[in-house]
């Protein structure tokens, strides 16, 4: 199996104190990579261990505290236990001595509530096996039809559980999803339009014009990387005509009006939000932008930490944009990272994700889904500032204008 250039995937173990978590690591990893003890709560906090499958890639196997730990730290262990729901891709839950309660119940309500698939694990099963009995009842609790027997001292039963877990996983974490590759063909001359200002990093380019470059390079194209204030004289001298333009946001009327009409023109946000985020809705909740009314409060989500400069495109920038073209007296909230929100989500009329070069795609699409859950509009940040310069049609054309129904968003 072909492994996805960048994609990791990441299996969280779960389970009750001393149910052999740390050992079925150690087991599957075929060495001491976990620390192993007869005492209860070892393990206190999650922890990444690196591991390569043969035959299928490497993935990063996450150890969590028991679910079951008592006091208040005991408590801080298990949330933070759960809040590794919103990275991992694969979760399983280790059993023991047939045992099944409301703690293995929480975690398979959580699975779901996360879109998170999830493997049955019966482990120490050596010591005490399985029932047949056992097994029927938790299939029809769970819907699990198969539920894994597991012994640290059985190799084949090691192996089945290896199986069971490339078998299980995601595609989504060991293909190669492709930025701009199904609209740009071999030969294509790209033209990327990067400013560098003062928000631009010192001696090097933003990940997602580093992506964007690999992607033409990996599909046989051409990238051409150009600051805002040559384009003009650049298609001028060379004459040449690209088959795509792809912008910062910031820029998008600059580039609108530099690159001629009959070139696809989008920007890198719009690009990562269609590779990464959930484009459907994007192209739902961005004409909600508007029906804001005056008092609306928006929600803006970066998805990493970093400097903010005085005409910052989250905080300063978007805000005002907003503003103006709404005329509408709005309230805004930004959130760095994966941080909690500062007001329950249901406060919000509207919630704005940057790209999310930063994080995975399982991180981005659950820091959306109770915003979806509840009915609130999301949209991008790329896709937002084009709605409001009056070039939305044209930035979204390159990926929606020959879908069936795609003016429904429009």
């Amino acid at each position: 199996m072909k492994k996805g250039r960048e994609n990791t995937a990441h299996i969280g173990i779960f389970g009750r104190r001393n149910y052999g978590k740390s050992s079925l690591i150690n087991a599957l990893a075929n060495q001491d990579i976990a620390i192993v003890s007869g005492e209860s709560g070892t393990t206190t906090d999650p922890v990444k261990k690196s591991f390569e499958i043969t035959g299928f890639g490497p993935v990063i196997l996450i150890d969590t505290a028991g679910i079951d730990d008592s006091g208040d730290l005991g408590k801080l262990r298990v949330e933070r236990s759960i809040k590794t729901l919103d990275i991992i891709d694969l979760g399983i839950l280790v059993l023991n001595d047939n045992n099944w309660g409301e703690y293995e119940e929480m975690l398979v309500r959580k699975f779901k509530e996360t879109d998170t698939p999830f493997i049955l694990v019966h482990g120490k099963s050596d010591l005490a096996g399985m029932t047949d009995s056992f097994e029927k009842k938790i299939s029809g609790i769970t819907g699990i039809q198969e539920i894994i027997n597991f012994s640290k001292n059985d190799g084949a039963l090691r192996e089945a559980l290896i199986r069971k877990i490339t078998s299980t996983i995601p595609s989504y974490t060991y293909s190669s999803p492709t930025l701009l590759g199904d609209i740009i063909k071999q030969g294509d001359i790209v033209l990327l339009i990067t400013p560098i200002d003062v928000e631009a990093p010192a001696g090097r380019l933003i990940l997602p014009q580093v992506q964007a470059i690999r992607d033409i390079l990996d599909n046989d194209a051409v990238s051409v990387v150009l600051k805002e204030r040559e384009i003009d004289s650049f298609l001028q001298r060379t004459a040449i005509q690209p088959a795509l333009a792809v912008t910062d946001s910031q820029i998008f009327v600059k580039a609108d009006a530099s690159v001629p009409p009959d070139v696809p023109l989008t920007s890198f946000s719009i690009a990562l939000a269609r590779l990464k985020g959930d484009f459907d809705n994007y192209l739902r909740g961005t004409p909600k932008i508007s029906e804001l009314r005056d008092g609306d409060r928006v929600l803006l989500l970066e998805s990493c930490t970093h400097h903010v400069s005085c005409d910052d495109i989250g905080r300063v920038k978007i805000p005002r944009w907003i503003s103006n073209f709404t005329g509408r007296k709005l309230h805004f909230d930004v959130v760095a990272g994966l941080d909690s929100t500062p007001r329950p989500i249901n406060e919000y009329s509207l919630l704005i994700q940057c790209g999310g070069c930063m994080i995975t795609r399982k991180q981005l699409h659950n820091r959306l889904r109770p915003a979806i859950e509840t009915g609130i509009p999301v949209t991008n940040y790329g896709m937002a500032i084009a709605w409001v310069q009056g070039i939305y049609q044209r930035a979204i054309k390159p990926f929606v204008g020959g879908a069936s129904g795609s003016t429904n968003y429009l």
